[in-house]
This record gives C-alpha cells, sequence and structure tokens, in this order.
C-alpha cells in the first residue's frame, strides 16, 4: 500500500496516516464506539487534533482500515491469481481457443505467449481489445481530445511492445516512450506512465497517459481506499498514497528541485516528466500537451498540475491544453478543491472528470470525511447519457438504502452486454469474460462499472455537454450548456 512507507511529515504542516498492518479486530470495535479511541490509539500517526467524532465518520473509517487490512492479507495470493489468469488467457488467445490449444497440446506444438511482446494483453486489455481511435472523430472535433484520452487511459495498462505498436500502426502518432518510476516509499517501481505524441500542421500535443488500478495489484486499490492525507501549505491537504506514486520526497515533500539520484534504480514521476516536458516544449513554440488516466491514473493526472502550481512552472501551465480523467478517486480535502478550483481557471485549463454510472472508485476515499471533487463533473448512466453534475449520485457509495436499486441496474447492464453488438454494432460487442466480469456487478455494484470498457463506449456514444464555465461541487448547477472542445 503506497502509505505504508516511513516519513517524519516534517515537510506537512500537518497529517494523518492510517496503519491498517497494525489493527487487530477488537482495535476496530473500540473505534466505533468510542469517540476518544482514535486520539489514543498508536494505529493512526497525526499531527492533527481536528477528528471528528461523528459515528458515521468512525464507521468509515473502520471500513477503510479493514479494507486494506484484507488486501494486505490476500496480496500475494491475487498478485499469483492475477498473473496466472492473464498468462492463460493470452495462451488461448495465441492457439486462437480452448479447442485449438487442447489440439496443439496433444501435438505438441503449443504456441506460448511472450509478456513482452505485442500481442500480449493485461486482464483489462483481454476484456477490451479494441486498439484503434474512434474512427468518426477528426482533430478539431469537440469530442477529440476526450477519445484520445480514454484510450490512452485504457492502452497504459499494457507492455512497452504493445504501446509502441498501437501508437504508431494504429493511432499514427510518434511514441516517446514508457516509463517506470520509482516509489520512494514502496522502495520499487510501482508507477508507469507513456507519453505519446500527436502531430499536426497546426501544433503538436504530447499526450501523458499515467497508468491506473490493476485490478489484481492490492497495493494500488489500498491507496484507493486509503484515507490517509498530508497537507501542504498554501495548497491543503492531499491524499498521502497518491502524492507518494507520483514523487513526494522523503521527509521534504515537494522540493522545486532534487539532487541527481547516484541509485540504481528510476527517477520518480513527477521530476522525470516535467523535465521531458520542458526540454521539448521550450524547443517547439507550437507544442502543448494534455493529461490523462483512468481510476488511480487519474488521480495523478490532477495531481501533476497540482505540484507544477506549487512550483510555479508557468512555462508548463501555459501549454496544458487540459486534463482529462476516467474514474478518478477523490485526491484532496475541500480547501484543495478550492484551490485547485481557481487556479485551473487562473490559468485557463480545462479539466474534465468522467463518471460512468455506479462505478465505485470517483465515490472514494469518502466525501463525509472531507475529501471532496472538484472541477468538471461529465456522468454518464446506463444507456451512456451524459449530464453534468455538482457531485455524482450516491457519493459515498456504502448506503445500504440504494444497494438495491444498483444491483437491479448491474443486473441490467449485464442483460445490455448481450443486446449492444445488435444496438450499436460489432465494434461494441462484449465477449463471454466479461460478461462473467459483470456477473461479480450484482455482489458488488460499481466495481465492474470501474472497466475502461465502459468510458471508452461513453466517449463513442455519449454526448458532451459541456457549461459555459468551471464551476465548484458547492456552486449552482449550471443553468445554461453551451459545445467546445473537450
Amino acid at each position: 500500500m503506497a502509505s505504508r512507507g516511513v516519513c517524519h511529515g516534517g515537510f506537512s504542516c500537518s497529517y494523518m496516516l492510517l496503519k491498517p498492518e497494525e489493527v487487530r479486530f477488537f482495535d476496530l470495535i473500540h473505534i466505533l464506539f468510542s469517540p476518544t479511541y482514535l486520539h489514543k490509539t498508536k494505529l493512526v500517526d497525526s499531527r492533527d487534533d481536528t477528528f471528528n467524532d461523528k459515528f458515521r465518520q468512525r464507521w468509515l473509517i473502520c471500513i477503510s482500515i479493514l479494507a486494506q487490512k484484507i488486501l494486505l492479507s490476500v496480496a500475494k495470493p491475487l498478485a499469483s491469481i492475477g498473473s496466472f489468469v492473464e498468462m492463460y488467457l493470452n495462451l488461448v488467445s495465441c492457439n486462437r481457443n480452448l479447442f485449438k490449444l487442447l489440439l496443439n497440446f496433444l501435438t505438441a506444438k503449443v504456441e506460448k505467449p511472450c509478456k513482452t511482446s505485442a500481442n500480449y494483453l493485461s486482464f483489462i486489455g483481454i476484456l477490451d481489445k479494441r486498439v484503434g481511435l474512434d474512427a468518426s472523430i477528426r482533430r478539431g472535433d469537440s469530442m477529440y481530445n476526450a477519445a484520445i484520452s480514454v484510450m490512452a487511459s485504457k492502452a497504459s495498462y499494457e507492455n512497452e511492445t504493445y504501446l509502441k505498436t498501437t501508437v504508431q500502426d494504429h493511432w499514427k502518432m510518434e511514441f516517446v516512450g514508457f516509463y517506470d518510476y520509482w516509489n520512494e516509499y514502496q522502495e520499487k517501481a510501482t508507477t508507469q506512465a507513456f507519453i505519446a505524441l500527436d502531430k499536426s500542421e497546426e501544433g503538436d500535443t504530447y499526450v501523458v497517459a499515467f497508468r491506473g488500478t490493476e485490478p489484481f495489484d492490492a497495493d494500488a486499490w489500498c491507496s484507493d481506499l486509503d484515507i490517509s492525507w498530508y497537507e501542504i501549505p498554501g495548497i491543503g491537504k492531499i491524499h498521502g498514497g497518491f502524492m507518494k506514486a507520483l514523487g513526494l520526497q522523503k521527509n521534504v515533500g515537494w522540493p522545486k528541485e532534487v539532487a541527481a539520484d547516484s541509485s540504481d534504480h528510476p527517477p520518480v514521476a513527477y521530476y522525470a516528466i516535467r523535465d521531458m516536458l520542458k526540454d521539448r516544449l521550450s524547443a517547439n513554440n507550437k507544442a502543448n500537451f494534455i493529461l490523462t488516466g483512468h481510476s488511480l491514473g487519474g488521480a495523478l493526472a490532477i495531481l501533476f498540475p497540482a505540484i507544477l502550481m506549487l512550483h510555479d512552472e508557468t512555462l508548463l501551465l501555459e501549454r496544458l491544453d487540459g486534463v482529462y480523467t476516467f474514474g478518478q478517486p477523490r485526491v484532496g480535502h475541500e480547501t484543495f478543491a478550492e484551490f485547485m478550483e481557481q487556479k485551473l481557471e487562473d490559468h485557463g485549463i480545462r479539466y474534465c472528470r468522467f463518471v460512468y454510472c455506479n462505478d465505485i472508485v470517483p465515490r472514494l476515499p469518502y466525501d463525509d470525511l472531507m475529501f471532496k471533487h472538484f472541477g468538471t463533473c461529465y456522468y454518464y448512466n446506463r444507456h451512456y447519457q451524459a449530464k453534468i453534475v455538482k457531485g455524482e449520485p450516491e457519493e459515498n457509495y456504502f448506503s445500504p438504502l440504494t444497494a438495491i436499486a444498483m444491483m437491479v441496474n448491474a443486473f441490467l447492464e449485464l442483460i445490455r452486454s448481450f443486446a449492444i453488438v445488435y444496438m450499436k454494432g460489432r465494434e461494441y460487442r462484449e465477449g463471454r469474460l466479461f460478461r462473467v466480469v459483470r456477473v461479480l456487478g450484482l455482489v458488488i455494484p460499481g466495481l465492474t462499472a470501474h472497466c475502461p470498457h465502459d468510458y471508452v463506449n461513453a466517449t463513442r456514444l455519449g454526448s458532451f455537454p459541456v457549461p459555459t464555465q468551471q464551476f465548484n461541487n458547492a456552486a449552482d448547477h449550471p443553468s445554461q450548456l453551451q459545445s467546445e472542445n473537450v
């Protein structure tokens, strides 16, 4: 889990860090029923005395700790299962189908998949094998940036060879590179991103896509469920796990420059990407860039400009053409949301946050615990009909009163998976494996809705109502909508 690393927090004026690995069952009982227990326990490392003692908030803290505790206990077997499932599915695919695989096995002609080949797919990629951009759009169309961003976000889960082939052969763009970035707290390279260059006569656009939460990665899911935070002076309280994944420096936070590291491990994401973009944009006055990501990748995509603002990186902020996130979790508290709203407006940066139906991740971490979304939210229902909302319905997800309605919606999505190919065409066909995954949505509503598949469908089948101006979640819903490029 991203927030388990040791840090004295000296760079932060206040912080609150949960320690789920040290929690016992009776600790959860104490937290739930004793308003003063959180202040006394060593299960929370904090330089903040403002814990709210409401029962609902203690309940949500218990859910967060318990979920992380369970994920930590199954992290290794979950990763092993994921590796086995991916290898098996790619093995079947390499041999065309299960029957052909058995026949090849009997004749000693089995084709073995290579994890670094362009044909090897992640579990996300197997669920949705589409690689091409939406054929109906062109540069300058209203949905162009969003359409590129959603496909880049989906592709970010794949290996470098796949990405290079996809970017060059299918998207007709230049492949800049795929990168593994270091997380100082986990002491391993757990952050991935790739960069593509979309060239045109009007100007060049660098597409920076961060990889999101992988289905069998317990650490990444723990980061989504965690509610730990650090307060950065002048900005606000920000999710600790997401900052660490982006490149937060131990004990010093976010210095504007970092010393060259003589160790063998790769660089951290923020500083490496920032410096690369500065070099390339300085050499090309007609170039700009966009940031994108799905799930955890979306959190990193919107945190990147926040640190640019902290460092007053004027060139990059002027050239940032937009941030497009899909199924993004909340990244900070209300003060941070207000800071970002103002700065995005000051710099004229478009921020589009896409949420599909009952997707669980945009409801995390919990709104009740002061984490707040900001920016323009495009909410899509089961029919891929879009509307602008102040906040997605059922903001905290864990509501027994709505569980039945969400399960009914999941059942209707399962029915739709059989019919959509006849209504919308072969491009939208869902395979048997994805239908099995949709069944899980009947048990855990919102889990299947997090898959990139529905976000790709939303950008291709849905509309793009855009408000006349950005608005804060606390503001009134804009009454007038107009069309503009997104």
